[in-house]
Parts: structure tokens; C-alpha cells; sequence
């Protein structure tokens, strides 16, 4: 009796140390499943979401995907992990993930977490059921990190998204250009108090003083917060030249429209969630004018320098109507699309769905897709710059009447130059 339990337990040990899909399981006809567990109720959750159903068509109408002698179509299905939202536990996303992975038996998982506390706890269920996962949102450097300390644990994940550090480095170049232009020097930085926006407001800080400019301040705000006028107060008492500032929440936008109510005089830069999409202008009744506003990623943006951007854009638009393309959003979109893609050359260059072969595919990615050319480091963060055709790239815009976003960053891929609002031009 002792000896078939021991059996047993034996048995499952061996069938729990299976990933749920393997070669054995995709038979003639199979799909190969794609999981994107995300925060639906986000803007770049939802457009995520929209970009992947947009590039599993594309893929399916071509045929599928090879797999060694066989091509299989596309399936993906997505879930809510509400982790936007104020107040939601960790738990609760990790809970959701882990029921589309139990129901759904996805191959790998694309899109992923939207907050990077969550990352971190997902990067466990990665290893747990062995799934090659490619996320295109959450941005802690902190992810890299775990990567390379853990390799044989968390080699499974990978992001094609920018991260906060190289959403630091384009801000030093626009902050670069800005004080070569206009001699600015002195600026206030106002961020969400999540981990990659403090992330991306610490490694400013950073370049800020080491580059000669003078940090008149740094406030942190909550999820949910509403009112920033006393940031605001205080960059019109130190006479900041600009605003620093990095939010993704829906509520961010109201910082823009306070500053504007208050005519306080500086250059509003960074990146507010709500003032990216093409709507914007009328959303915000013009008083988006003369923000220049970064966009983690092209593609939401196109780039005439990137043919794939523009295609990524127009496309968007005759798949689901012109509405939802002027409503793209500033990170997560592109990277989202290009993951389908990235995931499908992995597969069809391994010749298998075996998650250790597709990660060893995965790390010898190099090829041009929405947001320019695409490699993953040896963390597995794809490599952001500012020549598209050695690197993905992310863009810095100024709204311009009569509401057109006009790329003035990087200069190599640049439409235009930075102009001051009328508020500094008195």
C-alpha cells in the first residue's frame, strides 16, 4: 500500500512538471494558444488586446504558423486582471492569470501585466507551467533583474516594451535638445507613485543634476489622486522653465488642465496617459497645445521614417473603425502587435512549441516590426534607441494647432521642432 502511494505521488510530481501544451499535445489541426491575461479596463490594456486580435488575423489569413511539417492557426483569449484599478491586491491578478492558464491551456503568454508589482509575482507562474511570456506593458528594470540573477528560473520572460530606464534616456535627450534650443535649466518632476513611474522620475532626477540642471522639486502622487495644484503652486513659486511629469491613470489628465486653468508658465513634457491619443485635442478642449508628450513606443504614433508604424496605424483603423484608432494609446499597442509576431518566428525557427527551445529562439530574435528593428539583450529586454533600424524606438511629440502631433524626438526620425506654448512667450 505504502509503495503506490509513493507511485502516485511519483506520478503527479512528473505530470505538474509538464507544461500544459507540448508537441505531444498539437496534433494536425491543433491552434497554437496564445493567453493575455491584462488590465481590460486600461486604455493599454484594451488597444493591447485589440492590437494581438489584429495580428493573429493577419497571421491565420496567411495560412498560421509552421511547425516543423504542419501549420496550425492562431487562438488567443484574453482575461481581466482589473490590476489598474486603486485598490486591487496582487492576488487577485495573479488569480485571474492563473485561471486562463488552467481553462484556456495557452502555448505562451503575450500582453501580460500592466502594473510592474505584478509582474514580479506573475514571473512565478511563468515558471511554474513553463510558458515563454512576452510582455509588452509593465516597465520596472527590476524584471531584468531577476532575469539575470535567476536565469534558470525566469528565463521564460521576456519584454518587447520600453522600460523606465530608456524612458529616462529619451527624456534626457529631449531635455538635452529643450536647453540647446531655449537655454532652459531648471525643471519640477511630478510622477505616480507606482514603481515605473518613480522608476522613470528617480533616473531623471538623476540626469538632471548631472547634466548642470537645477531640480526646483519632486512630488509623488497617489493612484486616484485628482488635485495637483499644490505641485503646481510650488513650480510657479520656483519659477521651473518645465514639468516633468509621468502618469498612466486615467485621472492624470486633470494635471494638465489644472496647470492650464492656473497659467502657470512652464513647458508641460513626460508623459500623461490620456494626452496621447490622437483625440486628445478634442478631449481636452486644445489645452493639450504645446505639451510635448512621449510615446514609449511608435505605432500609436506613426513614424514616416518606420513604414511598419504607418501601416500599424492605418491598419488598426480599418479593422476597428477610425473611432478606436484615434484612441490609441501611448504605450503597449505596438509592442502588443509585434508580440504575435515575434512569438511566430520563435516557433517556426524552433520547429517546435517546447517552451525551452522557444526561449532559446526567442533570445536570438532580430528582425523589423511596428516599432523598428527588434533584439532582445541578455535580459531579455529589447534594446531601445534612436535609429530605427538598429534599434525599437520611442518617440517624443509636441500637440500643435490645429491638432496634429507633430514628432519633434528623436532628430534622426524628428517632423518638426519644439515650439513654447504662449504662456512663455510673454
Amino acid at each position: 500500500m505504502k509503495k503506490g502511494i509513493f507511485f502516485g505521488f511519483l506520478v503527479l510530481a512528473f505530470l505538474v512538471s509538464i507544461p500544459l501544451n507540448s508537441d505531444a499535445q498539437l496534433k494536425p489541426g491543433d491552434p497554437i494558444v496564445i493567453g493575455v491575461p491584462t488590465a481590460l479596463g486600461s486604455i493599454e490594456g484594451r488597444d493591447g488586446w485589440m492590437a494581438i486580435q489584429m495580428a493573429v488575423e493577419e497571421i491565420n489569413a496567411k495560412g498560421g504558423v509552421q511547425v516543423g511539417n504542419t501549420k496550425h492557426q492562431l487562438k488567443a483569449f484574453s482575461i481581466d486582471t482589473r490590476e489598474h484599478e486603486p485598490g486591487i491586491p496582487v492576488q487577485d491578478a495573479l488569480t485571474a492569470t492563473e485561471k486562463l492558464i488552467l481553462e484556456r491551456k495557452p502555448h505562451t503568454i503575450l500582453l501580460g501585466n500592466f502594473r510592474s508589482e505584478v509582474l514580479f509575482a506573475s514571473m512565478d507562474l511563468m515558471l511554474k507551467y513553463k510558458l515563454p511570456y512576452i510582455c509588452s506593458i509593465a516597465m520596472t528594470p527590476l524584471f531584468q533583474k531577476k532575469i539575470v540573477d535567476e536565469y534558470d528560473k525566469y528565463k521564460y520572460c521576456f519584454r518587447n516594451c520600453l522600460n523606465s530606464p530608456y524612458l529616462a534616456m529619451y527624456m534626457g535627450g529631449v531635455m538635452g535638445y529643450i536647453r540647446k534650443q531655449f537655454g532652459f535649466n531648471k525643471a519640477y518632476i511630478i510622477v505616480q507613485d507606482t514603481l515605473w513611474a518613480q522608476a522613470t522620475g528617480k533616473g531623471l532626477d538623476k540626469w538632471y543634476k548631472e547634466n548642470g540642471w537645477e531640480v526646483g522639486g519632486y512630488d509623488a502622487y497617489a493612484l486616484g489622486a485628482s488635485d495637483f495644484s499644490p505641485s503646481l503652486i510650488k513650480v510657479r513659486a520656483q519659477k521651473a522653465q518645465l514639468i516633468a511629469t509621468f502618469f498612466d491613470m486615467p485621472q492624470s489628465g486633470i494635471l494638465l488642465k489644472q496647470a492650464r486653468t492656473m497659467q502657470v508658465p512652464a513647458l508641460l513634457t513626460g508623459f500623461i496617459s490620456p494626452v496621447a491619443p490622437e483625440n486628445a485635442w478634442d478631449v481636452f478642449e486644445k489645452e493639450v497645445e504645446g505639451m510635448v508628450n512621449m510615446q514609449f513606443e511608435i505605432g500609436p504614433v506613426p513614424v514616416k521614417a518606420v513604414p511598419k508604424s504607418v501601416a500599424f496605424n492605418q491598419n488598426f483603423g480599418k479593422r476597428w473603425g477610425e473611432e478606436a484608432r484615434k484612441k490609441l494609446s501611448g504605450h503597449g499597442p505596438g509592442p502588443s502587435y509585434d508580440s504575435v509576431y515575434i512569438f511566430a518566428d520563435a516557433v517556426e525557427r524552433a520547429k517546435t512549441i517546447e517552451p525551452d527551445a522557444l526561449v532559446s529562439a526567442l533570445e536570438k530574435t532580430d528582425m523589423t516590426g511596428v516599432v523598428g528593428r527588434i533584439r532582445f539583450s541578455k535580459d531579455h529586454q529589447v534594446v531601445y534607441g534612436v535609429d530605427p533600424k538598429e534599434t525599437a524606438l520611442g518617440c517624443g511629440f509636441q500637440w500643435k494647432k490645429p491638432g496634429t502631433r507633430v514628432v519633434v524626438f528623436p532628430e534622426v526620425v524628428a517632423e518638426g521642432k519644439i515650439e513654447l506654448p504662449l504662456s512663455m512667450k510673454k
